[in-house]
């Protein structure tokens, strides 16, 4: 689906702007209401500018779709009465409205700058299953813009609330169309279309539709560059991000803290920290002063490289600017020292962290459960769980994990099992590096039995099992006379379809022969 989204904004924008020449914009009229129709609107328009709302009720049986655009073309000047008639009507029979009276509020709405109350009524309308949309829809504005006196930000209504709606396809296809009759949207639309495409990774698009954006030259602005930046970090590419970050000043456009914030992630995420301080420090010499966010994305950086005198420095920096570090810049340091194993470490920034006041939630609790875990010390982290109740924070797969691991350093495999059992009775879901761990040990233990009831555990789960663990599992049940079940196991992971790239049959079949010829060696 993104290829044809790509493909359709790419083939109705090859031309460019130079070459561009838009369809006249089509004008067609309503006949004139006559006889009984003539009547009930001259009827229906006195009481509503009277404001004789008792006496329109009784004439709530003779309305028709016919009547109820010609009063709404009548009052169309005054955009709150003409929301109100257009409601009372919904009220009084929701099944006059067309898409011709839909269209016609909505351009009342959209020429007097109500776009809420215009996008609220077109999310209804795109929601319905009664009227015959969205192409239609476009139509129906296109052939009553002229009658309405009317301006291309209804089209842009229609297009931004595809955009929020996430309905991509119709949101192209309206851009594409708008362009035919020579309207644009504005840049605001715009952001939120390629807002929408990141959000659901369909940065492709997002570049495609960036491009056809400047093709018709809508200037971008903060916000669309940034997005774009964004895109590109998403992507791995930070060095196009830092291009148009440098681009910025040369389009009129002064880089903002989210600017320096997106690119400095987009460094951190690949490592390259160095570039991700010098950024800190041009934002200083430029005047955007870092925020929490800043630091928090350099602290985690630092972490996740295992830098911790670096990410502490920043901690210590923080503090020195009157910054106050939050709940995420004590879980990402509480965790990178729990990784290293320094619960003590962990321990007193969680004690700085009650002291200041800033709330611990459950990824603190399991960072310091995972650091106790890694040194060996389960009592003290079971002892932190039964702190989750008091605080009413519920365990979760993370917990479990950390948890399980613990137990696993102390070679308990029975006990990990059932911290296991009591994972899934929570309703957690268990990851593969889990059932990894649980395997492991139970190997470790020369526990084979233990093992197959694991990796059947994660055949029921559907996880495909790491190939390295299931090779010593298969080899320790070799070396014990179960080659049968060896074989079962391997027959019952091909037919599920759970089978580790790498996998080779023979490799097993080999190894348990080995085994077997040295046993009957050994009996010789």
């Amino acid at each position: 689906m993104s290829n044809q989204i790509t493909n359709s904004i790419m083939s109705r924008g090859i031309l460019g702007r130079r070459n561009w020449n838009p369809i006249p914009i089509p004008h067609r009229t309503i006949p004139e209401p006559k006889g009984q129709d003539f009547d009930f609107v001259n009827v229906v328009h006195s009481h509503l500018i009277h404001s004789d709302w008792n006496k329109l009720d009784p004439l709530s049986s003779g309305l028709t779709a016919f009547r109820v655009k010609h009063v709404l073309l009548r009052i169309q000047k005054d955009h709150v009465l003409s929301l109100e008639f257009f409601n009372w009507v919904n009220s009084q029979n929701p099944t006059v409205h067309t898409l011709e009276t839909n269209s016609i509020i909505l351009h009342i709405l959209t020429r007097n700058r109500k776009f809420k109350s215009a996008e609220s009524i077109l999310r209804t309308i795109l929601v319905s299953d009664s009227i015959q949309l969205p192409s239609n829809l476009f139509e129906a504005m296109l052939y009553s813009y002229r009658l309405c006196n009317s301006t291309s930000l209804v089209f842009d209504s229609l297009f931004k609330t595809f955009a929020h709606m996430r309905k991509f396809r119709n949101a192209t296809d309206t851009f594409c169309r708008m362009k035919d009759y020579g309207f644009l949207p504005t840049v605001e639309s715009c952001n939120a279309y390629i807002s929408s495409l990141l959000h659901l990774h369909r940065v492709d698009v997002a570049f495609a539709f960036y491009r056809e954006m400047r093709r018709y030259r809508i200037s971008p602005n903060v916000f669309t560059l940034n997005m774009v930046i964004c895109g590109y970090c998403k992507l791995g590419k930070v060095d196009k991000a830092a291009e148009v970050f440098g681009e910025m000043e040369n389009m009129g456009v002064s880089p903002t803290v989210v600017s320096y914030n997106t690119l400095i992630s987009g460094y951190c995420d690949k490592g390259i920290l160095s570039m991700a301080m010098n950024l800190k420090i041009l934002m200083g010499k430029n005047g955007v002063q870092p925020n929490v966010i800043t630091f928090n994305t350099l602290i985690d950086g630092f972490c996740k490289d295992g830098k911790l005198h670096e990410a502490n420095k920043l901690f210590s920096e923080m503090k020195a600017i009157k910054l106050d570090p939050n709940t995420v810049t004590y879980n990402t340091l509480i965790n990178g020292y729990s990784q290293e194993g320094n619960s003590e470490m962990g321990g007193r920034l969680y004690e700085e962290m009650l002291r200041n006041r800033v709330k611990a939630d459950i990824l603190t609790y399991n960072s310091l459960i995972l650091g106790l875990c890694k040194e060996g010390k389960t009592k003290k982290a079971a002892h932190l769980v039964k702190e989750l109740d008091k605080k009413k924070l519920i365990p979760n797969s993370s917990t479990f994990s950390a948890l399980i691991s613990g137990q696993c350093l102390r070679k308990n495999s029975d006990s990990a099992f059932q911290l296991y059992k009591s994972m899934v009775r929570s309703g957690c879901t268990p990851n593969g590096h889990v059932f990894q761990m649980l395997i492991s040990i139970f190997c470790k233990n020369e526990d084979f039995d233990g093992g197959a009831e694991v990796l059947r555990e994660m055949f029921d789960r559907f996880v495909v099992p790491d190939l390295d663990v299931f090779y010593k599992l298969c080899a320790g049940l070799c070396r014990v006379g179960k080659e049968k079940l060896v074989m079962l196991l391997c027959s019952e992971m091909e037919a599920r379809r759970l089978v580790p790239e790498g996998f080779d049959r023979n490799k097993i079949i080999c190894s348990g022969l080995t085994n077997e010829s040295k046993a009957f060696g050994a009996d010789l």
